[in-house]
């Protein structure tokens, strides 16, 4: 075997299906199941620009964790290399627009700057240790686990 046998990661591509969709659509789902209750409390400590600013915490986090999802599964069709520079620049820019989005309506009216900040913080941790119990850590189920029959 010589060097160019091996295959290389920067123009190796994955084929097939696509786990990190199902498991972002998973992530939703689960996003929408607490999301009453993340708004109630809001509510109860800030009033209807808690509300508000729940609703749009909410709409971040899970719009980040699609668009995640996203361009993992569409860069892996192309390389593994573009994959790998995607998830680390895209980290970096999904977080910039983040940033921006707070920053557009920090002086809004209707924004409680609390309620925005800790909903963004729990639900995006709190997503992601709920999703934890649901994904199967091995090879052989990429994704979620299969569910018993």
């Amino acid at each position: 075997m010589t060097m160019t046998d091996n295959p290389s990661p920067i123009t190796t591509r994955l084929d097939g299906e696509a786990p990190e969709i199902q498991v972002s659509f998973d992530i939703l789902k689960r996003g929408a199941y607490a999301s009453p209750v993340i708004v109630a409390v809001c509510a109860v400590f800030a009033g209807l620009d808690g509300v508000f600013s729940a609703l749009y915490g909410m709409a971040l986090v899970l719009v980040n964790f699609f668009c995640a999802a996203g361009l993992v599964a569409v860069t892996a069709r192309i390389s593994l290399g573009l994959m790998m520079g995607a998830v680390l620049f895209g980290y970096i820019a999904r977080l910039g627009l983040i940033f921006l989005a707070v920053i557009l309506v920090r002086d809004a009216s209707w924004i409680s700057l609390t309620a925005l900040g800790l909903t963004i913080i729990v639900t995006h941790l709190g997503l992601l240790v709920w999703e934890m119990r649901y994904v199967a850590a091995s090879l052989a189920y990429p994704g979620l686990k299969p569910r018993r029959q």
